[in-house]
């Protein structure tokens, strides 16, 4: 069996991720969607959220697992999950240049490939960063998210209170 594991933190997923991910379900047999926690980034959702919101999107697909990652290395959590491959979307050559020494230091340490997707055009500006900066002041983001990642967003999030000038 070809596994392969797609990691991200996915807070939230939306329309880019969706899509890598399906493009990898088809050059694999198994992909692993491993929701990712890092303690030195403020998350919006939890991770019990995130992997809910993962597994509510992704049901559809074949071959699709969500979990969470581990705390340690994402090669060693590859090759504990029999992953030959890391699949990781590309929005432009600032991420290739972030991702290469990884993906350099995980085949060296584990074997694991690292296989890139470019992403499409129509998604090449998404990042969970900007859909909760615009969706948290009021912008319109149903065009990027799940329905149901776009009813969590809107949820609880209080309107942008208009600042006093000073």
């Amino acid at each position: 069996m070809r596994r392969a594991v797609c990691p991200g933190s996915f807070d939230p997923i939306h329309h880019g991720h969706l899509e890598v991910i399906a493009r990898a379900s088809g050059l694999f047999d198994e992909v692993i969607v491993a929701v990712s926690t890092n303690p030195a980034k403020k998350y919006r959702f939890s991770l019990a959220e995130r992997i809910s919101m993962a597994q509510e999107t992704l049901a559809s697909l074949r071959g699709i697992v969500v979990e969470p990652a581990s705390d340690g290395l994402l090669a060693e959590y590859c090759r504990a999950r029999g992953a030959s491959a890391i699949v990781k979307g590309l929005r432009s050559s600032s991420d290739f240049d972030y991702e290469l020494p990884m993906a350099t230091m995980n085949r060296q340490l584990s074997g694991v490939e690292t296989v890139f997707l470019p992403a499409e055009s129509r998604y090449l500006h998404l990042s969970s960063t900007l859909i909760k900066e615009v969706a948290g002041l009021g912008g319109d983001v149903s065009d990027y998210v799940p329905r149901s990642v776009l009813k969590r967003l809107l949820a609880g999030e209080p309107s942008p209170q208009p600042q006093p000038d000073l």
